[in-house]
Order: structure tokens, then sequence, then C-alpha cells
């Protein structure tokens, strides 16, 4: 749910304003507005306070870019140095930092020359023969792509220079490099060859630039030999340095924050010659933390509450407050923008759903064992406090979020293993090959003979377990899983213009609300033709008026055609927004689709490996096993990122669309807190 808002309106004396802001940042719950116009000053800060905030500022730029040369994650807390010592804590560190990266930059481009040049330089250096060295003559080296031709350049050359050059070239790895001996006052003769021919003189980078060839080539040989040795002795020489001013300088970085937010508050405030004045919002059951914060100061200082404008007032931040099951799914919500303050909070629906279709999806006991051992292991690294470094994809992920990440995990996986049950399924087909699952097409008959379908009786069937929900048998239960899946979407569909009509309603907004009739009742009218004409087998059935979906069809559509003519100023194309919704209901079939493929692929890697079994007995056996595991990773890993989409999209686009919560979003609830410890002490 999304938490309800107060706004608070807090004015105080300047000269005490520095202690009231910090009782706020201690009290961290109030999310400041900014204030413009009206009589008193607002904007930017001038005069002693603008220079105070430059000063600030400039420390704290040095500070994090000190941090960020060092490359340090947050290290244990450290004790905060007194103000007064701040800026030589911070330049103390930078100095020997800064001449560090000095060091490390030009090591590297080094490093990135001789990979680049290295091989191509020995080789000028060899051909050069100490030419390189003479003070008449003069060498042009040149690169040769595969496709330029020699003769070419010969051929300039000799009409350029007659008798009066030498040209040599050497293969280095799939391309050749060359050069040209010439007088040095032929030199730029030399070079108007090579531009005839489309080719230009190999100048080196940065330093090696200018270099004789020879002395090139050795310094770029000494950069391989020990470029890597003193790589890693420049790397230990940054680690001992983040270790010695790390934690100092992350306690000041903080510090510094926390004052450069104070001028910040200032800046977004109305200021008066005595004065200040600050609104903002707080959470309702937070209020008591800002009385609290703000009551030490007495008379001092005045506020005052009042709800919120939830209709009209687009600034209201938005946090979201759910039980300890939903929490952990608002990590999935991050990948969405926040729903609009005033409407509704989807995250309850997603913890819902969301799991719930990735098992069907998936629905096999031996992949959802595997999610929970993965789930499992993410929870151990929380619970360890060990975030997951994924330096690979320039990410790290902390704690919390594993924390977050494995309950999920640990959700999804339930469903695929309850799902795996229904369906018989373990790495596919393993466990009906032992007998373990079975079919029983007497109960299956009992089970679903109501929906039309009869297991055709056919063989002999054994087992423990009967297959409740054998999707595998496409020519028998497709149609049944299909229209499953399509419930699902009749649900959500009309579920989320059914949240239309209400927001609507809410906000007392005509032309939603009747957008909402007139879609919810359109959609319903179309699936109600669809199952009473059975996918448009029976036409007939629309004069068929003992069955009651006929009736509902016909309301249906009389509340699109109302609404429609109430909205068609607006939405004139909302008849063809009808058969776009139509397919939203359709596009709920990719929870049998995917999950079917996902079925049929664990399947074949199973068969794969029990026919080898079969056909070469314990030999078989053990490949078998080698091979289907293999096979089962190789299709896990590929179709995996398809099966966590698949339903993340059913909820984003076909169920939120139709609640207008994409189209609308407000801002995070971000309140004034204070980073460093309170005091001076450490956190």
């Amino acid at each position: 749910m999304i938490n309800p808002m107060q706004q608070v309106v807090i004015a105080t004396r300047k000269r005490g304003s520095e202690a009231v802001i910090t009782a706020l940042q201690d009290a961290g719950v109030l999310h400041l507005k900014p204030i413009t116009g009206g009589p008193l000053n607002t904007g930017t800060l001038a005069g002693q306070d603008a220079q105070s905030r430059r000063e600030d500022e400039r420390l704290l730029a040095r500070a994090e870019s000190t941090l960020a040369e060092l490359g340090a994650y947050r290290p244990a807390p450290a004790p905060l140095p007194s103000q007064s010592e701040w800026e030589s804590v911070v330049e103390g560190a930078a100095g020997p930092v800064s001449a560090l990266a000095r060091s490390r930059q030009d090591l590297q481009a080094d490093l990135d020359a001789e990979a680049s040049y290295g091989d191509a330089v020995r080789a000028l250096s060899r051909l050069a023969g100490g030419l390189d060295r003479s003070r008449r003559l003069s060498l042009v080296p040149f690169l040769l792509q595969p496709s330029d031709n020699l003769g070419e350049l010969d051929a300039a050359l000799r009409t350029a220079l007659p008798d009066r050059y030498a040209l040599a070239t050497e293969t280095v790895g799939q391309n050749r490099v060359g050069l040209i001996a010439t007088l040095r006052a032929d030199r730029d003769a030399a070079r108007g060859a090579l531009g005839r021919v489309r080719l230009g003189e190999l100048r080196l980078p940065g330093r090696f630039d200018g270099m004789p060839l020879s002395e090139a080539a050795a310094e770029l040989e000494r950069i391989r030999e020990g470029g890597a040795e003193r790589q890693r002795r420049l790397n230990e020489d940054r680690d001992r340095l983040a270790g010695a001013h790390g934690p100092v300088l992350f306690a000041v970085r903080d510090a510094l924050k926390d004052r450069v937010a104070i001028h910040d508050v200032r800046a977004v405030s109305a200021r008066g010659k005595y004065s200040l004045a600050m609104q903002g919002y707080v959470p309702a059951d937070r209020v008591p933390a800002l009385t609290a914060a703000l009551g030490t100061f007495g008379d001092a200082v005045s506020f005052e509450l009042h709800p919120v404008d939830e209709h009209h007032d687009a600034g209201v931040p938005v946090q979201l407050k759910n039980n300890s099951y939903v929490r952990p799914f608002q990590v999935v919500m991050g990948l969405m923008s926040l729903p609009k303050y005033g409407t509704f909070d989807p995250t309850w629906v997603i913890a819902v759903f969301f799991p719930l279709f990735f098992g069907i999806i998936i629905a096999d006991i031996g992949y959802g064992l595997l999610f929970l051992l993965f789930g499992l292991w993410l929870l151990g690294k929380a619970r360890r406090n060990e975030g997951w470094d994924l330096s690979f994809f320039g990410a790290y992920v902390p704690p919390a979020t594993l924390r977050n990440l494995g309950f999920v995990t640990n959700v999804m996986a339930a469903w695929s293993i309850v799902w795996g049950f229904l369906t018989g399924e373990f790495f596919g087909t393993l466990l009906e090959h032992l007998h373990f699952f079975y079919i029983n097409p007497e109960l299956l008959n009992n089970l679903w003979g109501w929906t039309g379908i009869r297991y055709p009786e056919e063989g002999s069937h054994s087992g423990l377990i009967p297959i409740l929900f054998p999707r595998l048998e496409t020519s028998y239960f497709s149609n049944v899983a299909l229209v499953f899946a399509l419930l699902f979407g009749v649900l959500q569909v009309l579920w989320g213009w059914g949240i239309r009509i209400q927001q609507g309603l809410k906000h007392r907004d005509t032309t939603h609300t009747w957008e909402g009739i007139a879609l919810f009742g359109g959609v319903g009218a179309l699936i109600c033709l669809a199952f009473a004409t059975r996918a448009g087998q029976d036409f007939g059935q629309f004069t068929n008026f003992a069955n009651p979906l006929v009736w509902l069809m016909y309301l249906g559509f009389a509340l699109f055609i109302v609404g429609y003519l109430r909205v068609l100023r607006h939405y004139p194309l909302l008849p063809i927004e009808l058969l776009s919704q139509g397919g939203a209901v359709v596009s709920y079939a990719r929870i049998f689709a995917v999950g079917l493929v996902s079925a049929i692929l664990a399947r074949l890697c199973t068969d794969v490996g029990w026919s080898l079994f079969e056909r070469i007995g314990f030999l078989g056996l053990i490949l078998g096993i080698v091979l289907g595991a293999v096979l089962h990773f190789f299709v896990l890993a590929l179709t995996l990122i398809g099966h966590i989409i698949q339903p993340l999209r059913l909820h984003m686009v076909e169920f939120l669309n139709p609640t207008g919560f994409n189209a609308e979003t407000s801002p995070a609830y971000n309140p004034l807190r204070r980073l460093s410890p309170a005091s001076g002490q450490a956190k």
C-alpha cells in the first residue's frame, strides 16, 4: 500500500536554522518540497551563506574524487575528526592518492601502447637495423592491411623518389608493417607517396611519438617484461592508501554531505532577514518523530500539519508500506516507476501472481529445487552481511537487496515445486520413467471430464503419485491448459479496468470512469462472446437467450457503447483499443505456451539420457546422467530469462496499462537524513 502523507510547513529563526535542519536530519522523516515565488527570498544563496556553501562543496568534491581514485568500498566506520581538521584530512590523503593515480594512468597508457604497437615497433626496429639513429637518413614507418597493394606504393615511390629510397616490410599478425628509408630532405616526398596510395605514416602514441624506433622498441619491451609487476605494486600501494585513509575519508565525506545538505535546504526554503520557512511531506505514521524533533526548540520553531491534496498535488512523494511477505517484492517493483500518490500500489498483486505464473511455467520439481538452493545461497550471504560483487556487470548487490532477492527466489521455487507435483515433472520426465509419477486415466477423466475431454484408454499405467495436470499430454490436455492460462488474462485485464473505474470515481474523473466502464464492459462482452460461441464455431448462440453468457455479452456491449459515447471526444479510437484489450487477454496464453516449451525441452533432455541407459546399460546410465545434466543446464540457462520476463511483462503491460499506472507517477519519498554519526561518534 501507499503510505499516507501529511503536508507540513515549518518556520524558524534564521540564526538558529542550522540546528533545526540538523535536528530534521537526525529525525530523517521530512521530504522537502522547494518553495518558489512569494514575498521572501528563495533560490540561490547569497553572501556569506553562498561562500560557505562553495567551500564545503569544493572540499566535498575533493574528498569524493580521492575516494573514487582509491576505488574503495565503504570500510568499517571510523571516528569523525573535528570540523577544523577536515581540510587537512582530505588534502593529506588527496596528495599521495593523486600522485599514485597519475602513475597508474601513465602505466596503463604504456601497457595499452605496448599491447597495440609493441609487436609492430619491434618489427620496425629490426627492419631499421640502426638507421633510425642516422643523421642523414629518415625513416617513414607505415602499416599495411591485408587488402593493401605494396606494388602501388613502390610505384608511387619510384615516381616521387627515383633511386633515392629503400622499401622493406615484415608480417606482424594478420597485417604487415613497412619502412621507407630515404634522405631527410626527401621525407615529405615519401609521406606524399604514402598518401597517394591511401596509406599514412605510423605515429606512436604519447611519449613514444618522436622516439627512434630502436629506443621505442626497447622501452616497449621493458614495459612488456615489467609492466605487470609494476602494476601489481601500484595496486598494492593503492590498497595500502585505501586502508590508511579510506575510513576517515568516508567519515569526513559523509559529514560534508550533511553540511552541503543544510545549504541545499536553505536554498529551497523561503528566507527573510530574520526567519526561514520550509515545507515538505512526512508519512502519517512518522509525525510523532517530527514532532519530537521540533519540540525540543520550543517557541523558536512553529510548524503546521495538514492532509495532502491527493487529487491535484503532483509533488506528493510515495513510500510503499507493505507486510513482511509483500515487502521483498518491492525489489521487483523497482523495475517500474512508482505509482502516483492517491492511486494504488500493485506490489501485492505482483507478490501473489508473479511467482505463481513463474511456477506454472517452470512446473518442475528438479528445477524448483535448484532455484531453492540458489535462494538459500542468497539468503546465506545476506545473513553473513555479505554483498554480491558482480564486477563483470559493473554492479554490486548489497546484503539487504540479496535478502529480498533470496526471499522472492524461494517463493518462485516453492510454486515451481508445487506445480511440478501437479504436472509430474522432475527434470522433465525422469520420475515418470522411474514410475514415481504416472498417468491415471480414470482419475483424469473424473477430474477434467467436465470440460468435455476424455483420456484415451491405452496401455497400462502404474506408479506412486498420479499426475493431475498432464500438460505434456498435448493431444489430450492442450486446450484445457490453454484455457486455464487465459482465465488469468480474463481475471487480470477485467480487474485492471475495474481499478480504472474505481480510481476515476475516487478522483471524480468522469472521463476515466466512463472509459473504464466502456472497456470493462467491452472486454467482458468479448470474453462472453468467445465462450458462448465456442471461439466463433457457433454464431447461432447470438439468439440463444437461455444462455446467461449471451445476456452478459449484450450487457457488456451496451456498457461499451454508452461509455464510448460519453468519452467520444477524448478517445475516438476506443473501438480499436477494445480489440487491443481482447488481444491482452489472449496474451496470457504465453503462460501455457512458454511453459509447454520448457516442459518439452526438459523432457527431451531427460529422454536423451534415458535412451542411452536403455541401449547401453550401466555405461549408458553414467553417460546419460552426464549428458542429461549438461543439456538441462544449457536449456535452463538459455530459457530462464524468458521464464522470468514473461510473467513480469504480463503484469507491467496487460494488467497495469488499463489501471493508468504506467501513465502517471510520483517522486519517491526521499527524506532529509544525516549520513554522518551524530555528535561526532562512529556509527
